[in-house]
């Protein structure tokens, strides 16, 4: 398994992070990841160590949550749940559909940090 792409990701996270923490403590941080985006939540869970290493964010806890991928059927006329092996039709009633809704999510979801006093 290759963590680049996840770390290179994590990087990202830890900068933004650092910037909206603006040198309060934090001590953990939540994530929402998509089915459908390309991200390995195995890869994230074992970058984090690095990507926080020697920061502010080292030892903080990385919450992970998964959404799963939805599409919208216009026969259907709402969001179905697909699979990983999605060929571009609904799988309730195979109308041809690309419409996705969910499922292609990476972002910080919240931010623990300690209050100004």
């Amino acid at each position: 398994m290759t963590l680049m792409h996840e770390l290179s990701l994590l990087a990202g996270v830890v900068d933004t992070v650092l910037d909206a923490a603006q040198g309060r403590r934090v001590s953990a941080i939540g994530l929402l990841v998509g089915a459908r985006s390309g991200v390995l939540v195995d890869a994230l869970t074992q970058a984090w160590p690095i990507a926080s290493a020697h920061t502010p964010l080292e030892g903080v806890t990385l919450d992970i949550e998964t959404q799963a991928a939805t599409v919208f059927c216009p026969h259907c006329a709402k969001e179905v749940d697909i699979d990983e092996y999605f060929a571009l039709t609904c799988p309730v009633c195979a109308t041809p559909t690309a419409d996705l809704r969910k499922g292609h999510e990476f972002s910080i979801s919240w931010v623990d940090v300690e209050a100004n006093e």
